[in-house]
Order: C-alpha cells, then sequence, then structure tokens
C-alpha cells in the first residue's frame, strides 16, 4: 500500500469542545499546536484524530480535488435568469439607496440590495462555479480582474486566490477561453474583422464577437438576454 498522503486533517474551533482526545492518537503530534490550528507539515493524514474526536470537530480534508461536476443546461438556464433578475433587482435598490440616503428607505433599500447580492452569488455558485479551482471559475475570476464589476471589486483578492488555487480541470470542454491579462476584453475577438462589443449582465465579462456571429459569453456562457451590446 502507497505511503503518499492523500488527505490533511483541519479542526473546526467552533465545534472544538476541548475533550483532547486527539492529543493523545496523533501519532506526530500535529495536533498539539499553540494557535489550535493542526499542522499541516506533520500531519500524515492517517484520521485517528477524527475518528477520535467526541465533538466531530476534525475532519479529513483532499490535498488535490477533482474537477467540478457539469451543470446540465436545463439546470443552468432558469438558475441564469433568476440571477439575472436578482442582479436588475439589486442595481435598482441601489440607485433608491443613493438617491434616499441614510434616511429609513434608504437603509432598508441597502438591505435589501445586500439580500438580492447574496442570492445572486448562490445563484451563480451553484451553477458551476462552486469550486475555485475549476476552469470555469478562474476564468470569471479573471475576467472580473480585468474588468471590475464594481469600485469595490477585491482584485487583489481574487488575483490571491488564482495564485493560490490553481485551475484543476484547465483540459475541461466547455468553458470558455481565459480572458485576455492586459484587460482588453475577455475571450479576445477578432481586432482585425469587424466585431461588436458585448458586456456580460451575469458575470461582468466584456469581449468581441465578429459581425453576424451570436454572442455567446466566453467566460459563463451566458448568452440572449443575459448580454448588453456595449456602444462605442
Amino acid at each position: 500500500m502507497s505511503n503518499e498522503r492523500t488527505h490533511v486533517a483541519v479542526r473546526n474551533l467552533r465545534l472544538c469542545t476541548k475533550d483532547c482526545l486527539c492529543l493523545y492518537v496523533c501519532p506526530t503530534g500535529a495536533s498539539d499546536t499553540e494557535n489550535s490550528i493542526i499542522d499541516p507539515e506533520r500531519c500524515l493524514g492517517c484520521g485517528e484524530c477524527a475518528r477520535a474526536c467526541p465533538s466531530g470537530a476534525i475532519s479529513l480534508v483532499p490535498l488535490a480535488y477533482p474537477p467540478q461536476q457539469r451543470k446540465a443546461s436545463d439546470v443552468l438556464a432558469p438558475a441564469f435568469e433568476l440571477a439575472a433578475r436578482k442582479a436588475e433587482a439589486e442595481g435598482i435598490a441601489r440607485m433608491l439607496a443613493a438617491t434616499v440616503g441614510d434616511e429609513p428607505l434608504g437603509r432598508l433599500a441597502a438591505a435589501f440590495a445586500r439580500a438580492e447580492r447574496l442570492v445572486t452569488e448562490d445563484l451563480v455558485r451553484e451553477s458551476g462555479f462552486m469550486l475555485p479551482q475549476s476552469k470555469n471559475a478562474h476564468d470569471l475570476l479573471r475576467a472580473m480582474i480585468a474588468n471590475p464589476p464594481g469600485d469595490d471589486f477585491p482584485r487583489a483578492g481574487a488575483q490571491r486566490l488564482l495564485e493560490l488555487l490553481p485551475e484543476n480541470d484547465a483540459g475541461a470542454a466547455g468553458a470558455g477561453p481565459a480572458p485576455e491579462a492586459d484587460g482588453e476584453a475577455a475571450g479576445g475577438g477578432a481586432r482585425g474583422t469587424a466585431a461588436r462589443t458585448y458586456r456580460c449582465l451575469m458575470c461582468g465579462a466584456v469581449f468581441d464577437v465578429p459581425e453576424g456571429e451570436a454572442p455567446v459569453c466566453p467566460v459563463c456562457g451566458a448568452s440572449a438576454d443575459y448580454l448588453e451590446l456595449v456602444e462605442g
């Protein structure tokens, strides 16, 4: 049997009840640390601590994750449609909040906008963008870094995430090409021929499409009503 490590133990501090049985069974002492975080360098991934923990605070996570499962088009279509509606409702609420200011109605509108944003994010994640190591999630992050959807978008944090979690299904079919690194339109487009520029209302990507071709977002696959033509 191979001795190569495939998992590492992690402790959920919110669940830990300090029974400390993990300290007795860990063969390397990886669970006995000053900051209560299991030492990943010493952990063998044997699982003894997880099996001994009476509060279920310790679990094993894989060192290598499989590619994210693909979603069927009949599942994606209604999810994207609802996400687009939620994004539109968020925009209306933000405009109202900015107009009214700190009045009760303005605070209510701001809270509503936040709620709509959370629902939209959940819909996008469940539509196949859950795992940051997946190609589609990487493409989405690169598109947002190149063309931020708002002034509050954490570009540095997104870039750091890309560096920490390299994509593990780079050859996956159906996920569009990566956006241009120089901040130009995501997905490229034919620069030497007549083209139209579109902005994706789902993921914020901006891309060019040759004249006469049906536009499809190269990042998230959105089309039709989820794209707007960028005049220019």
